[in-house]
């Protein structure tokens, strides 16, 4: 009997593509629109996001190896094609690899409702 045998934490290899991933995932709450297919725009939420990919939150159904564009904040649209999907989630894998930490960066202007008015002095 081997050291792993009784092991509970030990657990074969799987045959999950998403176990078998070999870049890293940031995990985050990132809002983004998606088209599938060329049709309409629609807010999905971003669960994870990697150069290569990522795993977002979209009840319809969808086939795996659907082409899709999502709009990624701080980064702009991206196209790639639907990998896999269960459970109201769905896996994008991209075209392209991205900088994910784009979508980090802070957004830099202010709405116009954040901004002082300006200083008038009376006449």
């Amino acid at each position: 009997m081997d050291q792993f045998s009784t092991d509970p934490f030990h657990h074969a290899p799987s045959d999950d593509p998403a176990s078998q991933r070999g870049t890293a995932r940031d995990s985050l709450l990132l809002a983004a629109m998606l088209k599938v297919a060329g049709g309409e725009a629609v807010q999905v939420r971003v669960r994870n996001l990697s150069a290569g990919g990522l795993m977002a939150e979209y009840a319809e159904r969808v086939e795996i190896g659907t082409p899709v564009q999502v709009d990624v904040r701080g980064v702009g649209w991206v196209d790639g094609r639907i990998a896999w999907a269960t459970d109201g989630r769905i896996g994008i894998a991209f075209d392209h690899d991205i900088d994910p930490m784009a979508a980090r960066k802070p957004v830099t202007t202010k709405p116009a409702s954040l901004e002082k008015p300006p200083v008038r002095r009376p006449i």
